[in-house]
């Protein structure tokens, strides 16, 4: 008989976004015509200057190992960024580079989350957030913020939520799920915290480039006053440069922490791809004006997506202020049919729509927000449109 598996393995659950995107994705190859709004991944092709910088790279055989957390150029590039857009100061050796954003976070719990260390984790949240702490033999410790409250926490939700096992706070800003963002004000305030109690703050920025309606972005590692020790930059090249599938994510840290990063790295995924971070440093050093043509096309599909969602019965949503992410409240139909099916949770709403409206989606219970689905709006106008269409028709059913 075979020994069981690890017990912190076996109690990782799937990602839901992923789920609901491969199953969208199979009934597309099944000849389904299906409109995606699951998966948070830009739907613009990676911008020119990069794709040829990553052909230069294969060109001049720049195939090998680089150093584990990275190479010099992307992280000198990285620093040239933060300080430009965000008004942060770090050096290169503060600089760790992973594959992705996503391993970067876990890279941070890795670094600081001993078994049985709590981490206080604002919901709604995204899906890879909870499992990652527990992948780490941390305990997450939820604080709920509702539609009410902005989907935001506040610094005394926070200090009420404090144990003498707490570890750090994860705050992910701009938000997935919500594209809700924290402004200076309650940044501070949190950070006053955060310091008072010895906290580190895993500050997830990774779509800090993507702001709506002329607000300013605030980094948590700007705010002064001590906290900036504290805090664990995540940021990538993902989203703000439509590289998903480059795999290039950063942390910046204390040189303390970023030794410790560093060395886990080295033991586990080793260096990043090379071509991948040629690119990212052509992405970070290279024109904006990517960037902004993208952030300006994703404002306004968010604006038409929220000014069609909120003419519906039954359904209604605030205004994202960042990210390209919207929260469809569905409170009101909780209780209802539709096509012939009961609706009690998110997860039913979600599996009659996509049957019946051939529409994906992504319930809010895998973000702790279980009357919620979010919607993606990294996705055309086109598609945007018929995805409102198909779900006027799905409501009025």
């Amino acid at each position: 008989m075979l020994k069981e598996l690890a017990q912190i393995a076996s109690a990782v659950q799937v990602s839901s976004t992923m789920a609901i995107d491969a199953l969208a994705k199979q009934m597309k190859a099944d000849g389904v015509d299906v409109i995606g709004f699951g998966a948070g991944e830009p739907d613009f092709n990676t911008p020119a200057h990069i794709k040829a910088a990553a052909d230069r790279a294969i060109a001049d055989n720049l195939t090998r190992y680089t150093p584990a957390s990275g190479t010099l150029a992307l992280k000198e590039a990285v620093c040239q960024r933060m300080r430009e857009d965000c008004g942060v100061a770090y050096v290169p050796s503060q600089v760790v580079v992973s594959t992705g954003a996503k391993h970067c976070v876990y890279l941070a719990l890795r670094a600081l989350v001993n078994p049985g260390d709590e981490v206080i984790l604002p919901a709604p949240y995204w899906v890879s957030y909870l499992e990652l702490i527990k992948m780490v033999g941390g305990r997450p410790v939820v604080v709920s913020a509702g539609e009410k409250d902005g989907f935001k926490i506040t610094a005394e939700q926070l200090a009420a939520a404090i144990t003498p096992r707490t570890k750090a706070l994860i705050l992910n800003n701009p938000g997935n799920p919500t594209g809700m963002v924290y402004h200076r004000e309650e940044l501070e305030a949190i950070a006053r915290v955060c310091v008072e109690h010895d906290l580190y703050m895993i500050s997830d920025e990774v779509y800090y480039g993507l702001m709506y309606d002329g607000e300013p972005f605030v980094s948590a590692a700007a705010l002064g006053n001590g906290v900036e020790d504290r805090v664990i930059l995540v940021n990538g090249v993902s989203k703000s440069y439509a590289m998903t599938g480059w795999r290039i994510g950063y942390l910046l840290s204390s040189e303390r922490v970023a030794k410790v990063m560093s060395n886990y790295v080295s033991h586990s995924t080793g260096s990043p791809c090379a071509i991948s971070q040629a690119a990212a440093v052509a992405a970070l050093s290279g024109p904006q004006d990517c960037v902004e043509e993208m952030r300006k096309a994703f404002e306004q599909r968010r604006n038409y997506i929220v000014e069609r969602m909120n003419r519906m019965d039954g359904v209604s949503c605030i205004r994202p202020e960042g990210a390209f992410y919207v929260m469809m409240n569905m409170e009101q139909l909780i209780g209802k049919t539709i096509h012939g099916e009961p609706i009690h949770t998110s997860d039913q709403f979600c599996a009659a729509f996509l049957r019946h409206g051939l529409v994906a989606t992504v319930p809010g219970s895998g973000f702790g927000a279980p009357n919620f689905v979010r919607w993606s709006y990294s996705a055309s106008m086109e598609n945007i449109k018929k995805g409102m269409d198909r779900l006027e028709a799905f409501l009025k059913s």
